[in-house]
């Protein structure tokens, strides 16, 4: 039997994708509100996981409108759905996932907003999350988002307190501790990049539900690698991608030299300045010179370079020695902080090199404008880490052996 979910600000499915590669989890519904992921995701579970869509299960639709998408709804511009409630039916919701957009949280997109994100709708979509949580009742919730939501205080209160308050006020326990329970670096779990990540991990409130959530913490660090996983198997066997001077339409050309060409695979146009700063700065690192690796080094060569100032750094070059820095969903944007680690390939990276820093599979195509792409990928959780909470929460749902412990040994605990 397998674990029922309800994946909430779903994306383009790297919570589901993490899940799913468990074998032991079935989709009841997904819910996202952008076009290009929904259709990203409905393709993935029909090529990957032999989904049939005619359940329409997978819902494009604003989940801040939580009694249609309950209720079911006829929408001008999200079309027509019978609701969860139907969708859901008779079976039993045993964990819903999700995590709200996070850029009004990000630490990155507070410093770019003139008001520092305080004004942002984004903020209370976690409002919606905790509805859900209310009304299916499910045996255990895990919540994702960025690290910075530990310090954001829109109107001068702490997120995390309202959080904590809002889940407090359903009867679901949480871990009073999240900055040193629920934050995790996602290099020590095969992923490639440096992402650090708060998991809230919830469950109805019981005598034993404090001991409960501190054992999924603890299960969960007992997982975690002794050394981070550098970059460099993300760049592998894949076919490099050179400066072209001869073609006006691109600034640079795949060389397949018999190796497939992947999906997803294709290079953004770069003007000559930027290639040369590119080919400078890979170089800097690949010789050991390392002239530009500080902040004040690269602002300074920006300066140079372009005649404008600016407070931060632009630059960053991926090193094949340690993990990638965070894939964010700005890289749909620019790619100046992405920057291949070839010197020679003088470019930013494709949005499959991003995706397999966010440990997406090969096969996992991604819908959409370029623009699209990036941003769903750098919006999602890397499927990876995805599959390490997955089994995490099953050894409490289930036990690692379920023909002595029983089904749901952790419903069981919460009732005794």
């Amino acid at each position: 039997m397998k674990i029922n979910i309800i994946d909430l600000f779903a994306g383009c499915g790297g919570l589901t994708d993490g899940f799913l590669q468990t074998n032991k989890y079935n989709t009841l519904a997904a819910v996202d509100w952008e076009f290009p992921t929904v259709q990203t995701l409905k393709k993935r579970l029909v090529t990957k996981w032999d989904y049939d869509l005619e359940k329409q299960n997978i819902i494009h639709f604003d989940i801040q409108r939580t009694d249609e998408l309950i209720n079911g709804f006829n929408d001008e511009k999200y079309g027509k759905s019978i609701g969860l409630d139907n969708l859901v039916g008779n079976n039993q919701v045993d964990l819903i996932v999700g995590g709200p957009p996070c850029q009004a949280y990000s630490i990155a997109g507070r410093v770019r907003d003139e008001n520092g994100m305080q004004d942002d709708y984004r903020n209370f979509l976690f409002e919606s999350y905790v509805k859900l949580v209310n009304h299916y009742q499910p045996k255990v919730f895990v919540f994702e988002n960025v690290e910075g939501i530990l310090s954001a205080k829109p109107g001068g209160i702490s997120i995390i307190s309202r959080i904590k308050k809002a889940f407090n006020e359903i009867n679901y326990d949480i871990t009073d501790n999240l900055r040193a329970n629920a934050l995790f670096d996602t290099s020590f779990y095969n992923v490639p990049q440096k992402r650090k990540r708060v998991i809230i991990f919830g469950v109805p409130k019981n005598k034993k539900s404090g001991d409960l959530v501190n054992s999924f913490y603890l299960r969960m660090k007992s997982k975690a690698s002794s050394q981070p996983l550098n970059s460099k198997t993300a760049f592998e066997f894949l076919p490099k991608i050179f400066p072209d001077k001869k073609n006006p339409k691109h600034s640079h050309s795949i060389k397949l030299n018999g190796v497939p060409l992947p999906k997803n695979h294709e290079p953004r146009m770069h003007n000559e300045r930027d290639i040369e700063i590119f080919k400078l700065l890979a170089e800097d690192i690949k010789s050991g010179r390392e002239k530009y690796i500080s902040s004040k080094a690269l602002i300074e060569l920006y300066k140079q370079k372009t005649g404008k100032e600016s407070k931060f750094h632009k630059y960053h070059v991926i090193r094949e020695d340690k993990p990638s820095n965070t894939i964010p969903a700005h890289l749909y944007k620019d790619g100046l902080r992405h920057i291949h680690p070839d010197p020679e390939q003088a470019r930013s990276i494709t949005v499959r090199e991003a995706a397999r820093l966010q440990t997406f599979d090969d096969d996992f195509e991604f819908l959409g404008s370029r623009g699209d792409q990036y941003k769903m990928i750098g919006n999602a959780v890397p499927p990876a880490f995805s599959k390490v909470i997955a089994e995490t929460v099953h050894e409490l749902l289930i036990g690692k052996n379920p023909e002595k412990e029983g089904l749901f040994k952790l419903e069981t605990e919460l009732i005794n």
